[in-house]
């Protein structure tokens, strides 16, 4: 701790903060560069073209609308239907590791653009599909691309200073609720007249405009620092801090120690042990819950309220699995109303993430999903039961995000792609596992498949309250060799007579 801070003169004039150019010994770390640069023209290009991959949210939302379509139209039997859907899933959970290891490995910015590529070629190769095997199979491998997009997150916290890390992010989830909207519109327009292999072709156009504009991304400065290639990230410092019209750090850029990246060993270390199970649950939790949701949305207005499910379903004679029904207007209308909701979710978070912190903003969010699950169990009319729906969609999405937050924060450089990679792959678990609670079990019990999603939200509620470490108001962490919050101990946010930790404290 210093009584006080000794400016210093950088080339043009322009006065920092000691931590930030450290004069004592001439070095500072890329964290330092980043926060010293600060947020400008650079992060809102970043901004858009990371936003155009996470739209890949249309590759989701257009499961929704291909399955009645193909069901009328190859005649396919309820089964086949269901497996178009969890083959995604399939791909996506069997890819996220191993995305997120090639992130690590060979450079975040490799990793996001063969995905990207990947996920592009089989969307566009799948509305070419003659039969039903073969669009099994494309949209399989669409799902193994997709397992690779959640790394735009990890590429864009690393050019992000701590302040405004939260927000951001959060911006660009918002780029999967436009993608989702934009899907159904796209939908009302090309379905009547061009049909679904149109739809899917286009639905891959932000995917394209992001291949056209990648060749603009630079690789993250603190990967390539970690790989010990330091004339490349001080070339991408310098890059962006021109751009931005703000000044270097003065010094040498320390090169952190050299390690091996993209160990599934290094979650489990004492440090970050406890972090990766409770994560792990948490974003499974997540997907569970969140798809599990979309899925029950449907049941819940086709019968009016929960009550009337069970009525409902004896009364219903048993019918042919080969009928089918064509989306109508209103069906397309509810998926707009449903998908609208997500954007409140995007503002309470936005809202309260700096407020509470990332651990609270995820407890709070399963807590109210829970709370309205519950309270589904009375027998309210349709406009109480879209309200309560909506509440629980928009919270539950918003949980989602504050994950997307917390968990590049939580890892050191050395392994951020490969523990989102493992979260984003536990989450498909969930995804997976929905259909049989969302769908098999409501025809048995609504109450009992209700209680499931409450009881698992909570759960979640307390893991998040559990986790070891709270990231806000601190820094992304270089080296899996130091204390976790060593290499910045939250500037933006303490007294700034506090200096860079050099014992390895944790606050």
């Amino acid at each position: 701790v210093r009584t006080e801070l000794e400016p210093i003169e950088l080339e043009d004039g322009a006065a920092v903060p000691k931590e930030f150019a450290n004069p004592t010994d001439d070095t500072f770390m890329v964290e330092d560069a980043v926060e010293a640069i600060g947020f400008g023209k650079f992060q809102w290009k970043l901004s858009v073209i990371t936003g155009l991959a996470w739209a890949n949210a249309m590759e989701m939302m257009i499961l929704s609308i291909l399955a009645p379509q193909l069901h009328c139209e190859w005649r396919l039997p309820s089964w086949q239907v269901a497996l178009l859907t969890s083959v995604v899933f399939v791909g996506m959970m069997s890819s996220s590791t191993l995305w997120g290891n090639i992130s690590d490995q060979y450079g975040r910015k490799t990793g996001l653009k063969i995905s990207v590529l990947w996920t592009l070629y089989y969307g566009i190769l799948s509305g070419f599909a003659p039969v039903y095997s073969w669009i099994l199979v494309l949209r399989g491998l669409v799902g193994f691309g997709i397992g690779g997009v959640p790394q735009s997150v990890t590429l864009y916290a690393e050019f992000l200073p701590m302040k405004a890390r939260a927000k951001c992010i959060l911006l660009i989830e918002v780029f999967w609720a436009i993608g989702t909207v934009f899907e159904v519109l796209l939908a009302v327009l090309v379905m009547p007249t061009l049909g679904w292999r149109w739809l899917l072709i286009l639905s891959a156009l932000p995917l394209l405009l992001f291949a056209v504009l990648c060749f603009w991304l630079p690789e993250s400065a603190r990967y390539d620092v970690l790989s010990g290639n330091q004339e490349k990230a001080i070339a991408t410092l310098k890059r962006i801090a021109t751009e931005n019209g703000a000044p270097m750090p003065l010094g040498k850029l320390i090169i952190s120690r050299q390690e091996d990246r993209g160990k599934m060993r290094d979650l489990f270390t004492p440090h970050f042990r406890w972090t990766t199970l409770l994560l792990w649950f948490i974003w499974f939790s997540n997907a569970f819950s969140y798809y599990g949701l979309v899925l029950l949305t449907t049941e819940f207005f086709q019968a009016g309220d929960v009550c009337s499910i069970s009525s409902r379903r004896k009364e219903v004679k048993a019918k042919c699995s080969l009928t089918c029904e064509y989306l109508t207007e209103e069906d397309y209308t509810d998926l707009l109303w449903t998908t609208l909701s997500e954007f409140p979710g995007v503002l309470v978070t936005l809202w309260i993430i700096d407020r509470i912190g990332r651990k609270k903003t995820m407890a709070l969010s399963f807590f109210v999903f829970s709370l309205c699950s519950l309270l589904l169990f009375l027998c309210v009319g349709r406009n109480v039961l879209t309200v309560l729906l909506f509440i629980a969609r928009a919270f539950i999405s918003g949980g989602f995000q504050a994950a997307y937050v917390y968990t590049p924060e939580v890892y050191p450089t050395a392994t951020r792609a490969l523990g989102l990679g493992t979260c984003s792959g536990m989450a498909r678990v969930g995804a997976l596992i929905t259909p049989f609670i969302a769908q098999v079990m409501l025809e048995s019990s609504v109450y009992l498949t209700l209680v499931v999603y409450s009881g698992c939200c909570l759960l979640a509620a307390v893991a998040s309250c559990f986790l070891p470490i709270e990231t806000k108001g601190r820094g992304l962490q270089e080296s899996s060799h130091r204390e976790w919050g060593q290499e910045m101990v939250g500037r933006g946010s303490h007294s700034p007579g506090v200096t860079r930790s050099n014992s390895g404290s944790q606050e």
